[in-house]
């Protein structure tokens, strides 16, 4: 049940979490960010639905263009490998795997987009982040059909050039990163890296298909 609105949440949050011009984006700071490309996301969805009904797989264009600048999916990747993990995989294969990650993500958000349905999204006045390296952008997805979600997107500021990427969203108070450790974590001990690697690469294949 948990894992079924988890789905559900993460499909209606996603589309107005990420997307817009790369030079229209203030990545300085993280409830601009997250406010700016949710307002261009919902636009381009509703511009080219025609499209993505004819062709579902457009919505992994969409994701690699849109949403996966503004996607810290190698510290994510790293993330669900684990510190106790780490230590007993190779400089390779945790490049290999990151690599797969990233498109295997594409794949999983690609597909939870099939549920846009133009939802509104109310997002919580700008708090003072001048100290933190990482922030909880909060939102609120307002669904007429059912009570609001409420959907806390996590985004990172990276100590070099300072600008800030997500990197997790909580949504109803399920993290999808930890959700997805908790998934691939056992097995990278049991079956090791290059294992899990190639099963997310078969996933991150599979076609995107409206249920």
């Amino acid at each position: 049940m948990i894992k079924k609105l988890f789905t559900a949440v993460v499909a209606l949050a996603l589309f107005s979490s990420f997307s817009v011009a790369a030079k229209a984006v203030d990545k300085k700071n993280p409830y601009a960010m997250i406010e700016t490309v949710a307002k261009v996301t919902f636009k381009r969805f509703a511009d080219e639905q025609t499209e993505i009904r004819k062709t579902p797989d457009i919505l992994k264009n969409i994701v690699r263009e849109e949403l996966m600048p503004y996607v810290d999916y190698r510290y994510a990747a790293l993330k669900v490998i684990g510190v106790k993990n780490y230590k007993q995989t190779t400089k390779q294969s945790r490049a290999d795997f990151v690599t797969v990650f990233r498109e295997y993500l594409v794949t999983s958000y690609a597909q939870v987009f099939t549920l846009y349905k133009q939802q509104e999204v109310e997002f919580e006045p700008e708090k003072n982040f001048s100290k933190a390296r990482i922030v909880a952008v909060r939102t609120s997805v307002i669904d007429p059909n059912r009570p609001p979600i409420d959907i806390s997107f996590r985004v990172r500021k990276n100590k070099k050039t300072l600008e800030w990427k997500a990197y997790d969203m909580v949504a109803e108070g399920v993290s999808l990163l930890d959700s997805k450790q908790a998934e691939l974590s056992g097995l990278i001990r049991q079956k090791g890296l290059p294992y899990v690697t190639e099963m997310l690469k078969i996933k991150s294949d599979k076609e995107i298909v409206f249920k």
